[in-house]
């Protein structure tokens, strides 16, 4: 009975060619270090495209949750833990890996550079800060990806709270709008920038000025998070400051 059950051909099933397909990760993890924005590139240790920058990603674990895969991922190869990795949408366009049919999540972060160290391992060879003007020729379709997630973190800067824990705790209205410059790549009109920021009551004046500067001393702010939370939360948020039209450079 055992020998006939053995021999007996299994029946191919209407669904094997749906389980043919690997799922990867990518993560567009854009750093500002108060001057410039960045993108946190690896090079690559392995084939497809060895020894070429390209976004920290890989592949999901069959037991694996797509979130705690990203959070993996970028740990494994650059050393960055304890972000909020925000899923921003799939690419699955047929032949987009060398290797056979993989779709991939996509997955973004604004941090600040100089609160982590790169630590890589697994795939990569090294990993290090891009400024987003330089980012372009990555493989697979990283350039499509990479420019989905920022057009994301444009629109999302414009909407809700973004990137307002990458400035020091005291800052100027200068710092704060070469923030938003830098992530909108627009040249802002200053008087605008500031009518609409200051209007919005979410910053505190410190009644302090500017030490050990060579120009003029500016005013230092901080946030109150209490009224950006609230302002957020209850009220809505819609920062959208009309831009001069000299693009940034």
């Amino acid at each position: 009975m055992d020998k006939m059950l053995t021999n007996t051909p299994v029946k191919p099933s209407p669904f094997d060619n749906f389980f043919k397909s690997a799922f990867t990760v990518d993560n567009i993890i854009f750093g500002f270090d108060e001057a410039d924005l960045k993108v946190l590139l690896i090079k690559r240790g392995e084939v497809p495209f060895e020894n070429q920058w390209a976004l920290p990603g890989n592949f999901v674990y069959q037991d694996e949750n797509l979130d705690a895969a990203a959070e993996r991922v970028l740990a494994e190869l650059t050393g960055v833990k304890d972000v909020h990795l925000e899923q921003v949408r799939t690419f699955g366009r047929v032949g987009r890996h060398p290797f056979g049919r993989v779709i991939t999540v996509a997955y973004y972060s604004l941090i600040k550079i100089s609160d982590y160290n790169i630590d890589v391992s697994s795939i990569a060879q090294e990993a290090d800060w891009h400024s987003i003007d330089d980012v372009k020729g990555l493989p697979f379709d990283h350039d499509e990806i990479f420019k989905a997630c920022f057009n994301r973190l444009k629109l999302n800067v414009k909407r809700q709270p973004v990137g307002f824990e990458l400035l020091p705790p005291k800052f100027t209205l200068t710092e704060l709008q070469h923030l938003y410059e830098a992530i909108l790549e627009e040249k802002l009109d200053k008087r605008n920038f500031r009518k609409k920021i200051l209007s919005m009551d979410f910053l505190i004046d410190l009644n302090e000025l500017q030490a050990g500067v060579a120009h003029r001393p500016a005013k230092l702010y901080k946030f109150d998070p209490e009224r950006y939370r609230r302002l957020y939360e209850e009220e809505g948020f819609h920062f959208d400051v009309s831009p001069s039209k000299q693009k940034k450079k």
